[in-house]
């Protein structure tokens, strides 16, 4: 793979479920365990991406708040700032929004602002080299896990 010819389109998941921001943390953590994932983008009525829920913020801001889940929202629990890439973009700079912002998984947006998919570190790392991949691994993995970019 070339990081700077191959688009993100090419490598990314698509049709991720999107939550509204009204949805309850516990309607989100049910999500989450059925669809084997640890974030959920969140998405106002018409699809555009407005945050990124994990499951940690949920055990962080939530539960360990000694908050009911039935209650909390997506929305008032997601934390920081959504980090997200365009759809046609070369994976390179992908890689570089991930070591920049010391994350895992990036939501993936159309040029209509609207959510397309979320490509991962683990995605990038399939199609990379031996040497990119220990490189890529090594930088995401020094990430403070209280820092609060979302995703």
């Amino acid at each position: 793979m070339n990081a700077q010819t191959t688009l993100v389109r090419e490598l990314m998941h698509e049709g991720c479920r999107c939550i509204p921001h009204d949805s309850t943390c516990l309607h989100a953590a049910r999500l989450m365990r059925d669809e084997a994932v640890g974030a959920l983008p969140i998405c106002g009525p018409d699809d555009r991406l407005i945050g990124m829920l994990t499951d940690r913020d949920i055990v962080v801001n939530c539960l360990a708040a000694d908050m009911n889940p039935s209650i909390c929202t997506a929305g008032e629990m997601a934390s920081g700032r959504v980090i997200w890439v365009h759809d046609d973009v070369p994976v390179g700079d992908a890689l570089a929004s991930m070591e920049e912002h010391l994350i895992r998984r990036l939501p993936v947006i159309d040029r209509d602002m609207k959510l397309v998919g979320i490509v991962s570190q683990a995605d990038i790392a399939r199609h990379l080299g031996e040497h990119d991949v220990a490189e890529l691994v090594e930088v995401i993995s020094k990430a403070d896990p209280r820092q609060s970019v979302a995703f």
